[in-house]
């Protein structure tokens, strides 16, 4: 899906997994429930903005982004271990 909005492509897929936090109905896809559903997504997805989707992709996956949030987690993991010893 990612790679999908890192490339300014809207997304349509069901609702299972990770579906939901990726996705942000109506601007970088659709979640659907049934074949039907999808097809039917497909003529709105042309309407969706693919330069929002590629701005979303880099506001919330870029490899900075990323990276800066591992970082963050890390840390927070190694004061909580110093926080147990102590």
């Amino acid at each position: 899906m990612i790679e999908a909005m890192a490339c300014g492509t809207p997304v349509i897929a069901s609702r299972c997994g990770s579906v939901p936090e990726v996705i942000d109905e109506g601007v970088t896809g659709f979640i659907v429930e049934d074949l039907e559903d999808a097809a039917h997504s497909v003529a709105r997805a042309m309407n969706l903005d693919r330069r929002r989707c590629r701005e979303v992709f880099e506001q919330r996956f870029s490899a900075t982004r990323m990276a800066s949030d591992y970082c963050r987690i890390y840390e927070r993991l190694g004061e909580q271990r110093c926080q147990l010893r102590a």
